[in-house]
C-alpha cells in the first residue's frame, strides 16, 4: 500500500514536473522586430498590449528595429529577432540573394502610400530633377516610389533620393523647401493633405497588388519552432480581430504606442477607419499576387526574380490550418 502511495505521489509529481517544462519551453522568449512605427503594426501591438501572444504561450519582445523593411529583414537574418514585419520586397530580395527568409503572413496586400509633393508639382513629369523622401532604402516606401516611376516611364536616375528616418520629420523637410516631394503613410500623410500639399499617387487607388506588411521568418525556424510560430500568428489574428471590433481600445493604444499628441487625434482616428476597415485583411494569406507585383519589378535588374516560382517565398500552412478549423472565424462571432 505504502509503495503505491509513494509511486502515486511520484507520478503527481513528474507530471507537475513535466506540465512546467512544457510550459517553460513554450514561453521561451521571442523577439518580433517592427520595421517602422506606424499605426499600420496596431494588430501587433494590441496582441502584446491586451495579452493574445501570452494566451498562446508566447513571452514576446516587440521592439522596433527602425530605418525601414530591408534593416529589420537584416536584423532577422543575423539571428537578433527571429520575426520580422516588413514589407515583401526586402524579404524576397532577401531570399534571392540566398537568405534562409519566408513570409507567413500578410495583412496589407495593397499599398497604404501616398506620394505628396508640393502644390506646384501637377503631374509625373514635374518630378524630373526634384528631390523625394523615402524612409530608408530597401523600405517599402523607396520600393513604392520606384515602382511608381516606372508605371510613368521616369527613370530613377532622373529623380534625387532623400533618406529621412520618419514620416513627420519628411514633412518638415517638404515645410522648409529641404525637398520637394515624399512617400508617406497614415496618420502624417493627413497632416500634409490639410496643409495644402498635393496627392501625385494614393497606391490604394491604383492597380498595383503590394506586400506592403508581412510577417517573416527564418525556415529553418520555423520548421524547428512551428509550435511558436503558431502561437505568434494566433495571437496576432486575435490582434486583428480585436482591432476590427473595439475601436475605442485599439485608438488607446495606437497614441500610447505613438504618443499622439492631443492635436493629432483627429488623424489616428482616420488612420484606424482606414486600416480596420479597408486595409487589414481578417485570414492574412501571403498573397502571391504580391508576390508576383515585387518579383516582375525585381525581374527588370535580376535573372533570379525572373526565373523564380512566387510560391517559393511563402509559407501559408499555418494561415490556412488556423483558418480550415475554424479558429478565424471564431473570433468574429
Amino acid at each position: 500500500m505504502a509503495l503505491k502511495q509513494f509511486v502515486a505521489s511520484l507520478t503527481v509529481k513528474t507530471l507537475s514536473i513535466f506540465a512546467l517544462c512544457q510550459y517553460t519551453f513554450a514561453a521561451e522568449p521571442v523577439t518580433l522586430g517592427l520595421s517602422a512605427t506606424s499605426s499600420v503594426n496596431g494588430a501587433i501591438w494590441l496582441a502584446e498590449e491586451r495579452g493574445f501572444f501570452k494566451k498562446h504561450g508566447i513571452d514576446i519582445n516587440v521592439t522596433n528595429v527602425g530605418g525601414g523593411a530591408a534593416r529589420a529583414i537584416s536584423a532577422m537574418v543575423g539571428g537578433d529577432i527571429q520575426f520580422a514585419t516588413a514589407g515583401g520586397a526586402a524579404a524576397i530580395s532577401a531570399a534571392l540573394a540566398g537568405a534562409d527568409v519566408v513570409m507567413v503572413a500578410s495583412i496589407l496586400d495593397k499599398g497604404v502610400q501616398k506620394l505628396i509633393t508640393r502644390p506646384a508639382l501637377k503631374n509625373p513629369k514635374d518630378l524630373i530633377g526634384k528631390k523625394i523622401g523615402i524612409i530608408g532604402f530597401g523600405s517599402s516606401s523607396h520600393t513604392v516610389l520606384q515602382l511608381l516611376l516606372r508605371k510613368w516611364n521616369i527613370a530613377i536616375d532622373k529623380v534625387q533620393l532623400v533618406n529621412w528616418e520618419s514620416s513627420p520629420t519628411m514633412l518638415i523637410a517638404i515645410d522648409n523647401g529641404t525637398i520637394d516631394a515624399g512617400v508617406f503613410t497614415e496618420p502624417t500623410v493627413f497632416i500634409a493633405e490639410e496643409k495644402g500639399y498635393n496627392v501625385l499617387a494614393d497606391l490604394a487607388d491604383m492597380d498595383i497588388y503590394y506586400l506592403q506588411n508581412t510577417l517573416s521568418v527564418g525556415r529553418g525556424y520555423l520548421r524547428k519552432n512551428n509550435e511558436t510560430a503558431t502561437g505568434i500568428l494566433k495571437g496576432y489574428l486575435e490582434g486583428i480581430a480585436h482591432f476590427k471590433r473595439n475601436k475605442k481600445d485599439s485608438l488607446e493604444v495606437l497614441k500610447k504606442k505613438l504618443r499622439t499628441e492631443p492635436q493629432q487625434e483627429k488623424y489616428l482616428e482616420k488612420s484606424y477607419d482606414l486600416l480596420a476597415s479597408t486595409y487589414y485583411n481578417k485570414a492574412p494569406y501571403p498573397s502571391i499576387q504580391g508576390v508576383k507585383t515585387v518579383l516582375e519589378f525585381l525581374g527588370k535588374d535580376n535573372a533570379k526574380a525572373r526565373a523564380a516560382d512566387p510560391n517559393s517565398f511563402v509559407d501559408a500552412s499555418i494561415i490556412k490550418s488556423l483558418d480550415q478549423s475554424g479558429f478565424i472565424n471564431k473570433l468574429y462571432e
